[in-house]
């Protein structure tokens, strides 16, 4: 399977990356820490080389305890660190119904060695700002990931959710590796950045490639979730019954050219923004191994520029109202 550079530095990753937030974040009960570790390493036996994180994802445990994301896959990437790419995030904290957000230098600092001692690790190999700051410019945030590069803490650094503007300053005081942005069939309205990313050198990473769940055919409605009160997803507006009469709409459209390709419908949509641009890496999550050797297998999946056009056009005869965050 090919590898795909980061920007322009000296790491190279699979295709496909693993999104690791939903084991403790936003997608119901957190999975046991233990067990999670093992779909971890289990994923990184698969092939899996890119792994990503936050300082915000995190969940309450049945006795009441916090589930953090960061020590979980700190712990299962410790007999392999050196062989995978690690990324976190910094800058947003969850308070209940929004998000707080704070970028000054004097959170990242706290945020950094935060990160590296719930990651067991002396260095982050992609540290993100998760969001931008807007008391914050973005000059100021490049500053401190040049510190933080120069001191070996990180070996590069990427935005999420950035808009062109803001990653156009951030890159001219240090350079941007990667942007974390949503992308997915379902949610292309960050199109518009690809040309900056080409000019500038800059890996698009997509987070909800498969649209939190929703390409992949499995949710027929709300009730298929059941996994409690930590699970956003049956909020998001491609769950209501009007959202799932076009997703239903789409993942049939795809059937046949997965069926073409001994594949599934959400391993056609991961393959189709491989293909669109080769430096786009969208990074799924499971708790379920099956399923994220499903997804990795997207990777190998090849699709003619014609299959790819033919998406295209069926996707420029749609609009979704989809779930903006993460």
């Amino acid at each position: 399977m090919k590898q795909v550079r980061l920007g322009k530095t000296d790491m190279y990753v699979k295709p496909v990356g693993l999104g690791c937030m939903g084991l403790s974040h936003a997608s119901g009960t957190p999975t046991p820490k233990e067990e999670a570790i093992k779909i971890l390493r289990a994923a990184y036996e698969m092939g899996y080389n890119f792994f990503d994180t936050a300082e915000c994802y995190t969940g309450i445990n049945p006795d009441g305890s916090i589930s953090y994301n960061e020590e979980i896959v700190g712990e299962a990437i410790k007999p392999f660190r050196d062989k995978v790419i690690l990324c976190t995030k910094f800058g947003v904290t969850h308070k209940g119904d929004h998000l707080e957000l704070d970028s000054t230098p004097e959170k990242i600092r706290a945020s950094i060695e935060g990160s590296l001692k719930k990651l067991q690790t002396d260095y982050i190999d992609i540290y993100y700002q998760h969001r931008i700051d807007p008391n914050v410019e973005p000059e100021v945030v490049a500053g401190v990931m040049k510190e933080l590069i120069e001191e070996g803490k990180i070996k590069a650094w990427g935005i999420s959710e950035t808009t062109e503007e803001y990653l156009r300053r951030a890159h001219a005081v240090c350079p941007v590796t990667v942007i974390e942005n949503r992308y997915s069939m379902m949610a292309r309205w960050h199109e518009t950045i690809f040309p900056a990313c080409e000019e500038l050198g800059v890996t698009y990473v997509a987070f909800s490639p498969m649209a939190n769940g929703a390409l992949s055919g499995a949710y027929k409605s709300k009730a298929d979730f059941g996994n409690g009160d930590q699970d956003f997803r049956p909020n998001m507006p491609q769950y209501s019954e009007e959202g799932i009469k076009k997703t239903n709409e789409i993942v049939k459209f795809l059937e046949e050219l997965a069926k073409k390709h001994n594949a599934t419908t959400a391993q056609i949509s991961l393959a189709w923004m491989i293909h669109k641009k080769d430096f786009i890496i969208p990074i799924p999550g499971s708790r379920k191994v099956e399923r994220l050797q499903q997804n990795f297998n997207a990777g190998k999946i090849e699709l003619s520029k014609e299959e790819i056009q033919m998406i295209d056009d069926k996707l420029d005869t749609m609009t979704f109202d989809v779930f903006g965050g993460h």
